[in-house]
């Protein structure tokens, strides 16, 4: 049996390869997206509990110097969160992007498949287009030598009469 061959299977190849090289780009882009979060979580958390020890230290005997180290705590850790802030706003612009380019990279690699899919249904029908005719040829062929062979019996009977 014949066997379907796509002139462009390079191509989708092609094509495939460079959707997933997309993917993997989106699924960094996500992994460090997560990463960041999570960091600014702890670093929220951190900023929380060190407000609620600048408030304790505000209850019976205040001291200065822990009440200072503490603001600069805080102060240090809000900057950091807003530095991440501003990273994974950043990231989101990234990530965006690189989302585009995939879904970019996916819609080429579908007009190819959609392109082997018609070449594959045609090659289909073709085939089966043939063997009906070989079907065909060979039912008009024996409806031939059946016919002859009446014919030959019809005579043999008219010979012998």
């Amino acid at each position: 049996m014949a066997r379907f061959r796509f002139q462009l299977q390079a191509l989708l190849d092609a094509r495939k390869r460079a959707e997933d090289v997309r993917r993997r780009e989106v699924a960094e882009l996500e992994g460090e997206r997560n990463r960041l979060e999570n960091d600014l979580r702890r670093r929220q958390a951190s900023i929380v509990n060190a407000r609620e020890e600048a408030r304790d230290g505000l209850v019976g005997e205040v001291r200065p110097h822990l009440l200072r180290a503490a603001a600069n705590a805080s102060m240090s850790l809000m900057r950091d969160a807003q530095r991440s802030v501003l990273e994974l706003a950043g990231l989101h612009r990234r990530l965006d992007a690189a989302r585009a380019v995939l879904a970019e990279a996916s819609r080429d690699r579908r007009a190819i498949e959609l392109v082997r899919e018609r070449r594959y249904e045609a090659w289909k029908m073709e085939i089966e287009r043939r063997e009906q005719s070989a079907l065909d040829e060979i039912a008009t062929n024996a409806g031939a030598r059946r016919a002859r062979e009446r014919e030959a019996v019809e005579d043999g009977v008219r010979e012998t009469a």
